[in-house]
């Protein structure tokens, strides 16, 4: 199975009431047409204090679970236009974690949850098997040290047969922006955003940078180019398939 990752940023939050129609109205029901097993989206939630400083998200993300990457349906020519422009990351990656670093045995009334989402991808001329060394093999077992980190999972990104490219889906805002050459999904939880203050600002962890760094920081990649986040709750804002007919064709 494969689970497809999309986040969202609006460049205008004036712009949410249509962006919300839009996403209800017509893409919804139209993506629903490629018969996904699952499909949900979670709306962020307010940035803790400092995190917009990690190329923060603002608007949601949307996660759908397929047997594989399905082709288009039959007559499907195109999709209903965005309403307004919108900065889009989107990833395929296996259903499961590629690499689970830590707190696999909690249950779910353990403790509260709130999730630090983040895609990155290693700067050009870095492999990712080269840069997977350095994530999986030093800075995986760093995180871990951080003190309000209650688990801890990543994504491996499954090669695109189809690159995104600006311009080529139909359906883009003609200011909206949409890429796919990302190699990882990360997620990071702690119990509320002052656990996550407290252990990537106020008490951070020292970190070894790679040789092949682009940031003089953590996380080593630039926010905004290479690097991408966003703060979500552990219940779905909408679980699709429940509440939203497919399109017709």
């Amino acid at each position: 199975m494969i689970k497809t990752i999309i986040f969202h940023h609006l460049l205008d939050m004036n712009d949410l009431p249509a962006a919300e129609r839009w996403f209800y109205r017509y893409h919804v029901p139209e993506v629903m047409r490629f018969r996904p097993l699952s499909y949900v989206s979670y709306r962020a939630v307010p940035a803790p204090l400092g995190a917009e400083e990690f190329g923060y998200f603002n608007y949601k993300i949307h996660e759908n679970i397929s047997l594989e990457a399905a082709p288009a349906p039959l007559a499907l020519t195109a999709m209903t236009p965005e309403a307004v422009p919108l900065r889009v990351i989107m990833v395929n990656v296996p259903a499961s974690p590629t690499d689970d670093f830590k707190g696999a045995e909690l249950h779910p009334g353990d403790k509260t949850i709130f999730r630090w989402v983040m895609v990155f991808r290693y700067p050009s001329g870095v492999s990712v098997d080269e840069g997977d060394e350095w994530y999986l093999g030093v800075h995986a077992r760093e995180v871990m040290r951080q003190p309000g980190l209650t688990r801890f999972f990543s994504y491996r990104v499954l090669p695109s047969q189809v690159p995104v490219q600006e311009g080529v889906s139909t359906f883009l805002h003609p200011r909206s922006h949409i890429s796919s050459d990302w190699h990882r999904v990360s997620e990071l939880w702690y119990e509320n955003s002052a656990g996550w203050v407290e252990s990537v600002i106020d008490s951070p962890v020292i970190y070894t940078s790679p040789s092949w760094a682009t940031y003089k920081m953590y996380p080593f990649l630039q926010p905004d180019v290479d690097f991408a986040s966003t703060f979500i709750l552990e219940r779905p804002t909408d679980d699709w398939l429940r509440v939203v007919p497919p399109a017709y064709v």
